[in-house]
Formats: structure tokens, sequence, C-alpha cells
């Protein structure tokens, strides 16, 4: 099969582009810089630099292939968040429509069947409702919930004043993601055959974020790595202080009350999945030392 793939060589795209490669397939990578044609074409795959934004550069992209990966970047410049994904996701249904593809495999997020409340997620539920509309057109959503490697973020926090923590409590729920298990969910899906527009939900693990801190610190040495509670306004202050811009300090803190509230789970848990992925958070525990310890 012909397919694209979205995301350049991030740390999915470049896993699902190396499996789907490994089984014979003709794979296209979509990049915004040129300096990562290299990069893809050492992955043995063919680079087409262009922006998500550019529906006639997609049209051109997409025309003639089987399948898509398509992903929504995450923006830190944009002055409003909802409006950047709800323009990327109008152009790809332009360029969907226009290509003639009719298989498409699209990044979600767990929380997405939410429109307000949820921080980044609620473009993402917008994305959704958007290629919905699109006809005889299969769409299978992959619903992923808190990436593992977000926890890299905290690194700073653990080795400056040895905690680590969010607005959300120790007990509170916590479902997560290895970006290699999104992958392999995404390969499996473009490699088979599917109908409608339907959704899937990936997930690694499961825990609490007292429990998750425990785990971390065992494997840098720090077992009594403490999970503390930020309020709202103490975790606004430490992004902001930390250089994430306004907008994303908003969005990241109402992502964290949705946590906090538990309501980002509840679609999660009428659709569970009937198997998690193979990365456990002890798997990722070792990663997380060996950036760590860096």
């Amino acid at each position: 099969m012909k397919i694209i793939v979205t995301g350049s060589t991030g740390n999915i795209s470049k896993p699902l582009t190396q499996t789907l490669v490994a089984a014979g397939h003709s794979v296209t990578v979509i990049s915004s810089s040129a300096d990562k044609v290299a990069d893809i074409e050492a992955l043995g795959a063919e680079a087409a630099i262009g922006s998500l934004a550019d529906a006639d550069f997609l049209t051109e992209t997409f025309t003639g292939a089987d399948a898509l990966y398509a992903m929504v970047p995450p923006s830190f410049t944009s002055e409003s968040l909802r409006a950047y994904q709800n323009e990327t996701g109008k152009s790809y249904a332009e360029a969907i429509r226009h290509s003639g593809i009719k298989k498409v495999v699209v990044l979600s997020s767990i929380g997405a069947h939410l429109d307000s409340g949820v921080g980044p997620i609620k473009g993402i539920h917008d994305v959704e409702g958007i290629l919905s509309e699109l006809d005889g057109i299969a769409i299978k959503f992959i619903r992923a919930p808190f990436f593992y490697i977000n926890f890299y973020s905290n690194i700073p926090l653990i080795k400056h004043q040895g905690i680590i923590g969010s607005n959300y409590p120790a007990d509170a729920r916590l479902i997560m993601v290895h970006p290699k298990d999104i992958a392999a969910a995404v390969a499996e899906e473009l490699q088979q055959d599917f109908t409608g527009k339907s959704v899937r939900y990936i997930v690694s693990d499961e825990s609490t974020p007292g429990d998750t801190a425990s785990v971390l610190g065992e494997a840098i040495g720090n077992p009594n790595l403490p999970w503390i509670e930020f309020t709202d306004e103490q975790l606004a202050d430490g992004l902001q202080q930390a250089g994430v811009p306004p907008e994303m300090t908003r969005n990241f803190v109402e992502m964290g009350t949705a946590v906090r509230s538990a309501k980002i789970w509840e679609d999660y848990d009428k659709h569970r999945p009937a198997a998690k992925g193979k990365v456990s958070l002890h798997d990722f525990a070792k990663e997380f030392a060996a950036v760590y310890n860096a």
C-alpha cells in the first residue's frame, strides 16, 4: 500500500514509519521542515515538505495514496489553540475530500468526547467532528491518554526541588500510554480493513500520580519522591515561569482540572480496550531514568 504519515519524525511517526516500511509499504512522510528530509529518507520513506495548513499541498500529497495517518501537531505559538486545531482539521478534511483517499487513522485523545473543560483536548473534539462529516471515508480515531514522555518536563522540578506534581492529587486516576504503543496500534489499523467512523482507545498502563511518582523515583534512586498537588494558580505560575505561553498555560491547567474531576475518563470506561499496550509504567521508568541521568 501507499501510506501517508504526518508528524515528521516525531515520537509516534518515526516508529510508525519504521514499522510500515519493514512491512513493505510505500511510505511518504509529511514534514514542515526541509531539514528532516535526510532523516525521513534514512527510514526508507519519501519526504513531502509542506504545511498542514496548505490544503492544496495536502491534496497533491494524498492523491493516489491508500491510507493516511493524520495528527494535529501541538502549537505553542497560536493565540487560540482551538482555532489552530480547527483550521488544521478543516485543511485535512478538504484534502481528504478532494484527493480520493478512502482510509484515515487519526490521532485523537482520551476526553475528546467532551467539547469543553478539557484544555487542549476540546480542539481535538472539534477535529473529530470535522472529519466525521466526510462521507464515504473510513476513519478510525485513536484516542490516546496521558503520554509517559510528558513526565520528562518534570525533571527540572525533581532535580531542583525534589518533588513532582500537578494540579490533581496523588490518589487521582492516571491512565497513560507510550508513543510506541500508539504507533503499533496505528500501524495495525492502517494495514487492516475497517468501515465507517469509529473510536479505538489505546492504553499502556493505569496508576495513580502518587504510585507513579514512587515508580519513577525508585528508578532514579529516590523511592520517596513525593507527588505534590498544586493549586491551579500555583501550576499556572510555575508553567509561566518555565516559559510556557499564557494560552498553553490555561489549557494545561484546565486539562488538570479534568483529571482531578475524573470526567476525562468517563467515555474510556465505557469502551475499554480488550488489551493494554506492551510498555508498562515500570518499563518506561527505565527510559525515564536514562533521560534523568543523561
